[in-house]
């Protein structure tokens, strides 16, 4: 028996039935789900960082999903503040590493 004790897709259990193989599952609440989505942060951060694989990538992008869904977040006001943010101070995309700032 593998012990795992962390969150899995919803469709896991069916894949696992499918295989023939014994499993047992539980549902958490929205504030326990939360605290597993972030800890699958890190091991899906991780994974990535080892491939920069566009999986692993589309991976981090449904944890934003599930964790927006158990906030009760709009996905879509969420984009709306990103867009504002990236028209204020821009995106990531030229790669610059603030070194310091003479006061």
């Amino acid at each position: 028996m593998i012990v795992y004790n962390k969150l899995v897709r919803d469709g896991i259990p069916e894949i696992i039935a499918g295989a023939n193989k014994e499993y047992q599952t539980h549902i958490v609440d929205e504030k326990e789900a939360v605290t597993y989505l972030l800890e699958k942060f890190s091991e899906e951060i991780e994974e990535f960082r080892e491939a920069y694989a566009k999986e692993e990538l589309a991976d981090i992008l449904e944890l934003i999903h599930g964790l927006a869904f158990h906030l009760k977040y709009d996905l879509e006001e969420i984009e709306t503040i990103r867009q504002e943010k990236y028209d204020k101070r821009g995106g990531f995309e030229k790669g610059i590493i603030l070194d310091h700032v003479m006061e």
